[in-house]
């Protein structure tokens, strides 16, 4: 067994997960002195390849704490300009990102957890795959993590990075909330080589559009693409049993009346290329992050829905702010510590994002009011200046919490 830090600080951390905020944090928790493992469920080339995702500008400040923001940006595509559009095709709006800040990149999930991993283990972080947590036990000088494989694993403190339905929350917290649905469920991909659609120059274009939301981008050799479409009553076993090509045609039907490039970029999808649908759901609020040595961050303490475009940002946010709150803290005041400068911050942006999906979801007539209301919304309220508090959102890591 660890014997216990005379200061009562962790030396060592078992990190449950793979995804975007385990191998931050254990990057960042080994920059703090603190010696991590990180165990993924899937092993490598396993998991979905998921959709677009959008890494903000404070997402990759927040990397470049831990050197990992470089691979990033370089293997993502530039997305420096967000263009809002109607199903009429009137352009609603435009966000311009500070240029000042660090530019938006759009990739692949899997391609992003790829690289985050790649980074940790080239930095020395023992990262095990194909092991999938199942419980722990608390001794009250350390834990130990037991997997699906009848093995163990014994560290100070335990990080839950295990996602939205996380296995480690319901240790910490057996009855609290489950993820909220939003009335909404994503498809997408990436599309390589021709797509039926041109170079976006950057932007990400977004459409309103009459029955569905739909966005692209797109650098002329690469598309990604996403679909978000009303389904009132969430039926998982429905959802999973539907197939490909029924899928696309739900699609084709809902934008069928749209003026926008989805049923072009439709005609270049295939089954290989397309990511399965899944709901979007948030976690708006949960009353624990933490439970003696065992602590959660990333979407299994406070789940954005993907309207936000600041999950992946978000779990790196906090990965960052966790290992720092450890480095300067025993572990029952770290953990403390580390909540109050988070919860804010991520349940104001959570809040924000569920009414971006009031949005997507509107009737005909909502949607007429949206459409007339949001040019001025746009241009009054999400100038660079009006958004800083989320995009220049930068963590001093030198700086010492107290």
């Amino acid at each position: 067994m660890n014997a216990q830090h005379p200061s009562g600080r962790a030396r060592t951390a078992v990190v449950i997960g793979g995804g975007v905020a385990g191998p931050v944090a254990a990057l960042a928790l080994q920059k703090a002195g603190i010696a991590a493992t990180v165990y993924e469920a899937h092993r490598p080339g396993t998991g979905s390849k998921g959709g677009p995702l959008t890494l903000a500008p404070n997402g990759l400040s927040a990397l470049r704490v831990v050197g990992a923001d470089a691979d990033l940006a370089e293997t993502g595509i530039p997305t420096p300009r967000m263009v809002v559009h109607s199903g009429a095709g009137k352009v609603l709006g435009a966000i311009e990102h500070a240029p000042e800040l660090p530019t938006m990149v759009t990739l692949s999930r899997g391609r992003m957890t790829e690289l985050l991993q790649a980074r940790a283990e080239a930095a020395g972080v023992p990262i095990v795959y194909g092991r999938r947590f199942v419980d722990a036990t608390d001794t009250g000088r350390s834990v130990i993590a037991q997997f699906d494989d009848h093995t163990t694993a014994e560290a100070d403190v335990l990080i839950g990075c295990d996602g939205i339905r996380s296995t480690v929350r319901s240790h910490i917290d057996p009855a609290g909330p489950r993820p909220r649905y939003t009335g909404l469920i994503g498809l997408g991909g990436f599309i390589e080589g021709p797509a039926g659609v041109v170079d976006t120059g950057g932007a990400f274009h977004m459409v309103f559009g009459r029955r569905a939301f739909f966005g692209h981008l797109s650098d002329g050799e690469r598309t990604g693409w996403f679909a978000n479409l009303p389904v009132k009553r969430l039926d998982r076993d429905a959802l999973r049993a539907t197939a490909f090509e029924e899928w696309t045609a739900r699609m084709r039907a809902a934008f069928a009346d749209d003026a926008s490039p989805a049923l072009r970029l439709l005609d270049h999808v295939t089954p290989a290329s397309f990511i399965p649908p899944s709901p979007l759901e948030d976690l708006p609020h949960l009353p624990h992050w933490s439970k003696g040595r065992i602590a959660l961050i990333g979407d299994a303490a406070h789940a954005a829905s993907p309207s936000s475009g600041q999950g992946a940002s978000l779990a790196a946010e906090s990965a960052i702010e966790l290992a720092r709150c450890l480095r300067d803290l025993p572990v029952d005041r770290a953990f403390q510590a580390y909540e109050a400068i988070r919860r804010g911050r991520v349940e104001r942006i959570i809040a924000a994002a569920a009414r971006t999906n009031q949005s997507k979801a509107a009737g005909p007539i909502a949607a007429r009011i949206r459409d007339a209301v949001m040019p001025f919304v746009m241009e009054r309220f999400m100038t660079p200046e009006r958004t800083a508090w989320q995009h220049a959102h930068a963590i001093d890591w030198g700086r010492r919490v107290r």
